[in-house]
């Protein structure tokens, strides 16, 4: 018990005992081991069972601390927005920058798996939108957003608000 320092109820079966003298050296001796321990406990004499009951307290804190944060993207829901609905958020808002607010040379930023995303291929997302609103519009990487997390900047840099 000491040297995994364990704790909590543990119960010796000494069923086969018979001999109420044996049980009271049995019961001493259990004493006198425990009285080295620095942990609180309690020994309680052999029941008539033949069974020692041992409370023990730990000494030593608990090695695993458990520690839990909510997760940054999802919230701690465990479930974030579908990529295919968070591109159409993306353009239904890139519509409404460029047709409605008339925003020139803007800059979109997102994940880094996003841009890589909007940038794939020759006929990429953002050759798409190049040619469906005649104007570049600018993917920029930012490693400390969350996967779908996105900002719009105007041409000085400064956050589009929607």
């Amino acid at each position: 018990l000491r040297l995994r320092d364990m704790g909590g109820i543990v119960v010796i079966d000494f069923i086969d005992m018979h001999k109420p003298a044996n049980r009271k050296i049995l019961f001493d001796y259990l004493r006198e081991l425990m009285l080295l321990d620095r942990a609180k406990h309690t020994i309680l004499p052999p029941s008539k069972f033949g069974l020692v009951q041992i409370t023990r307290q730990r000494v030593r804190p608990e090695m695993n601390i458990v520690t839990v944060e909510k997760c940054p993207t999802c919230d701690g829901t465990g479930e974030i927005k579908a990529s295919i609905v968070l591109m159409d958020d993306i353009e239904s808002n890139l519509t409404y920058i460029l047709q409605e607010q008339n925003e020139k040379k803007i800059t979109l930023c997102v994940h880094p798996y996003i841009a890589a995303f909007i940038k794939k291929g020759i006929y990429s997302l953002q050759m798409k939108w190049f040619f469906k609103f005649g104007q570049r519009v600018r993917v920029k990487a930012v490693s400390s957003y969350n996967l779908t997390e996105f900002h719009f900047l105007s041409s000085k840099d400064e956050e589009i608000k929607l």
